[in-house]
């Protein structure tokens, strides 16, 4: 009976979405005919391990990381503490849809990668080749060591990611800044079929990739790129590796609800007032190895913060001084340029629209990627990019479910609130919501949207979803058949929302995505299409 209550609100939340579109689609923006999709096969990668004993599936079927073995441990009896991932020394067969052989036992790595989704039965994976090689013509056929697969456990339709990454690669590439690359695949471990996954870009500096100075091993100055993660994981790294930031004095900000905050401001950090949240660091995602590269880039990042919040909430000017140490006021710019000094006002444009647009519940909490080049050509402004992990978005878990309100810069609750949408505490995106404000931010934001808009970035996406539910409709039934998680989703269902809960097949979860997207996607242009 519950099963049935949770699809009839599906079908009735689907019709709607389907109404609410209709005066778009009759305007002349029509999906392709389902039905005239041809089937077809998915690139299939092949992993054989080079130990090939009794325990040559341990390395994919055992690792949980640390840090999540230890939280899982707090809370379960005689829970038994798993090895943390590993790397295996492997050999890797690529193949594509035609099954012709692209690569052909090329030697490589592999390990469990990822936070939480270490947990579940179906893990993501990185692979590090011995030598750079080039996969299925991502990122314009660049050859890498580096590349993951994304076990997309959780997402019933397991085009979330893709979806996302691909109006990402559209939005950000249009300014020259970077998003992963990504394509489906079939994945096979020591001859056993282990399902799809998709295939993406690991997130490091590269050429081609975060495009910016990486430090030689052992250099310790600090004219060198920093790749940095607003991170809810942060104490989990090496304290070399990890900060915090003040936010100026843990100022309050007006959240962006499109009703001027509907009178509520709120922090970023555990305050008195606000009472407790979960703290968010920085993590240096890039190699550093000195203290000094370590107090440079966080008394920055800081600092910037600072510029951003006074040219926003005083209406006042600071810059840095030469050596980038430390700030002070200013009357020779005004406060937009004095921002522009300091970040690519872009970048922030193009990142907040992508986060606007999934609402995904860890906006606040990690996956949200900073960058910024000291070395010598290097311009040190602040810019985001390589938007990462939008499995938790796009209506899987329960926000913005009918596709309306504004997200990224308003009040949200912690990103463990269960399938209603609430959490324990609430708080707030800071890097998201400081500037949201500012009449040029806004203007930016709408002539950014307008742009992709027109452009038929949006119904790229709305195609491909409704393409790939039909043409590897074998490969996802075969994925199923295999982990059957969509029905048996005790490890994450609390997680989902009614209606994510509800689909029953990869089918079903594609048309939830689409008609969800479709929703979110028609409240954004009449808010901001000019």
């Amino acid at each position: 009976m519950k099963r049935f209550w949770r699809y009839s609100l599906l079908l009735i939340f689907c019709a709607c979405m389907l109404s609410a579109c209709g005066e778009k689609e009759s305007e002349g923006s029509e999906l392709p005919k389902q039905e005239n999709v041809a089937a077809a096969n998915l690139p299939v990668i092949s992993i054989e391990t080079v130990n090939q004993g009794s325990d040559k599936m341990d390395f994919v079927t055992k690792p949980v990381a640390k840090h999540v073995a230890e939280s899982i441990a707090s809370w379960t009896p005689d829970y038994e503490m798993p090895p943390e991932p590993y790397y295996e020394d492997c050999t890797i067969t690529l193949m594509d849809g035609d099954e012709k052989v692209i690569l052909d036992k090329v030697e490589a790595e592999v390990k469990v990668r990822g936070n939480w989704t270490t947990s579940y039965d179906k893990k993501p994976l990185r692979i590090k080749f011995k030598k750079k090689q080039s996969m299925l013509g991502l990122n314009e056929g660049q050859a890498y060591k580096s590349w993951v697969l994304l076990a997309e456990y959780k997402d019933a339709s397991m085009l979330r990611n893709k979806t996302a990454l691909a109006i990402a690669r559209e939005i950000l590439g249009t300014d020259g800044l970077y998003a992963s690359d990504a394509e489906l695949v079939e994945v096979r471990i020591n001859g056993e079929y282990w399902g799809v996954y998709l295939l993406a870009e690991q997130q490091q500096i590269n050429e081609g990739r975060i495009d910016i100075t990486e430090a030689e091993d052992d250099y310790t100055g600090t004219d060198i790129g920093y790749f940095l993660e607003f991170d809810g994981y942060f104490w989990s790294e090496d304290p070399l590796q990890q900060f915090q930031i003040s936010y100026a004095d843990n100022a309050a900000l007006v959240p962006f609800d499109g009703n001027g905050g509907s009178g509520r401001t709120m922090k970023c950090l555990t305050d008195p007032v606000y009472g407790y949240k979960q703290e968010i660091g920085i993590t240096i995602k890039s190699d550093i190895y000195s203290p000094a590269q370590k107090s440079f880039i966080s008394s920055y990042l800081d600092n910037v913060y600072k510029i951003m919040y006074y040219a926003a909430y005083r209406q006042e000017a600071y810059v840095f001084n030469e050596e980038y140490t430390a700030i002070s006021k200013t009357d020779q710019l005004t406060p937009k340029e004095a921002v522009e000094q300091v970040i690519d006002v872009q970048s922030l444009v193009d990142v907040y629209i992508i986060n606007e647009l999934f609402c995904d519940a860890d906006v606040y909490y990690s996956s949200f990627f900073m960058t910024v080049d000291f070395g010598e050509e290097g311009d040190k402004k602040l810019r985001f990019e390589a938007p990462w992990d939008f499995d938790s978005g796009l209506g899987n878990k329960n926000r913005c479910l009918d596709g309306t309100g504004f997200y990224a810069a308003n009040i949200v609750p912690d990103v463990n609130g269960g399938p209603e949408g609430g959490g324990e505490y609430e708080t707030i995106n800071p890097w998201l919501a400081v500037l949201i404000y500012e009449d040029w931010m806004q203007e930016s934001i709408k002539k950014t949207w307008t742009k992709a808009y027109d452009a038929g970035v949006f119904d790229r996406a709305f195609a491909m979803i409704a393409e790939d539910k039909v043409k590897y409709h074998e490969a996802f039934t075969r994925n199923y058949s295999k982990w059957n998680n969509i029905i048996y989703n005790a490890p994450f269902v609390n997680e989902l929302s009614p209606l994510a809960a509800a689909c029953t097949n990869q089918e079903e979860a594609a048309d939830f995505l689409l008609e969800w997207l479709q929703s979110r996607v028609e409240f954004l242009n009449g808010e901001w299409h000019e």
